[in-house]
């Protein structure tokens, strides 16, 4: 079911393409192809995230780090790369900027146009800093450094957190937590957690139901004792 799902959308994304060329819009138009999350642990999959940990509904490499890519011929020359982080609220910013909309200025907007950085005509990374906040979990991608911080499960007991600390640049797969040896770093994280969450709105409704999730398997084999996991509310 999975593979034909996936047949399916390569062709209906083909089918959009062809449409776009036969009536003369291929060249002026602006497609985005992305996801809202990695693979789901619950389908099965042992390797659908490789080489990344963790799945939809966590906060590891597996479950935010998908496919981002661009076309629109008139405006992006064929073959650029953005390798720095970007996120989907950048979405706006750059479909305004590239139907040359004009964005409302009695409001702050999160995300950037993309576009000066995919043309190669600014410097500079479009975000030095990124958060994810849901429910339990909380993550900061500060340059390069990724703290995610989980409130549950309570491990070791009476301590009321589990924190992982990676270097993403040094070790893009999450395989080394620096957390115990690098506490200062984790408190700088820490602070920008803080800071970004001071400025953000309680969630309206209480979850109703908290699910675990291991980290390094799918949904359906057993827990082994050192298996790594998180809760995630719904």
């Amino acid at each position: 079911v999975y593979a034909g799902m996936i047949r399916a959308l390569d062709r209906s994304v083909g089918r959009i393409v062809k449409a776009l060329e036969d009536n003369g819009l291929g060249d002026n138009t602006l497609i985005v192809f992305t996801s809202d999350n990695g693979g789901a642990g619950y389908i099965g999959l042992p390797d659908i995230n490789k080489p990344f940990r963790g799945w939809k509904l966590d906060h590891f490499e597996g479950g935010i780090h998908v496919p981002f890519m661009a076309q629109w011929p008139a405006r992006i020359p064929q073959g650029s790369v953005v390798s720095d982080p970007v996120h989907h609220f950048d979405l706006f910013q750059t479909f305004a900027a590239a139907a040359g909309a004009r964005v409302p200025g009695d409001r702050k907007l999160d995300g950037v146009d993309l576009l000066p950085f995919v043309r190669g005509e600014v410097d500079g990374v479009p975000h030095r800093t990124l958060f994810w906040r849901e429910g339990y979990q909380q993550t900061v991608l500060d340059d390069g450094w990724k703290l995610i911080r989980s409130d549950q499960p309570d491990k070791p007991v009476g301590t009321g957190q589990r924190r992982w600390l990676f270097n993403l640049r040094a070790d893009p797969t999450e395989q080394n937590n620096l957390a115990a040896q690098l506490p200062g770093k984790v408190a700088a994280l820490e602070a920008l957690l803080a800071a970004h969450n001071a400025g953000q709105a309680e969630p309206m409704w209480p979850s109703v139901v908290q699910t675990p999730q291991l980290i390094d398997k799918p949904g359906g084999v057993p827990y082994e004792e050192g298996d790594e996991y998180i809760y995630w509310p719904n």
